[in-house]
């Protein structure tokens, strides 16, 4: 006679359980830790309570919808809140301060941004006679050139950094 295997079905829960944390920590989005409470809940609990398997699959799946449709997006939402976002490298640039190292011709010169750097710039403005170590606003960056303005009335002579 075949042993009968339904008084092994906690050790499967468990397994399925640590299935879905171990995928879980390989996607972090939340889904797959719902599905292992839902495993242990429901499935687990309701097995050490002598319920039949089919009782035990159905509470399982019950409570990993629960917990997927309510918990979950609490859970991401409380996640991404505290998430703004901060630019980094090229992004950073826009807004930086610059010193102007080369003079302009053609709207053509050298910067040296107040991180340090030294940029090829070209003028937004068309004011050809920018004096060497005057102040400009980076606008934009475009491939290895940045895009230089003059300070704005309102703000500080060094706008960031």
């Amino acid at each position: 006679m075949l042993p009968d295997l339904t008084q092994y079905l906690w050790i499967a829960w468990l397994v399925l359980a640590l299935i879905f944390v171990i995928v879980e920590l390989l996607t972090l989005e939340f889904t797959f830790l719902m599905l292992a409470g839902g495993t242990l809940v429901g499935g687990l609990g309701t097995n050490l309570l002598s319920a039949p398997w089919w009782l035990q699959v159905a509470a399982a799946a019950a409570v990993s919808a629960l917990l997927l449709f309510t918990i979950r997006p609490l859970l991401l939402r409380a996640l991404h809140r505290s998430s703004q976002h901060i630019p980094t490298n090229v992004d950073a640039l826009a807004g930086l301060g610059a010193r102007v190292l080369v003079p302009f011709v053609d709207g053509t010169g050298s910067v040296k941004l107040d991180n340090g750097e030294t940029w090829t710039a070209r003028l937004v403005d068309d004011r050809a006679d920018v004096p060497v170590g005057s102040r400009l606003v980076v606008r934009a960056v475009r491939g290895a050139t940045v895009e230089v303005g003059t300070p704005s009335p309102d703000s500080k002579e060094n706008t960031r950094g």
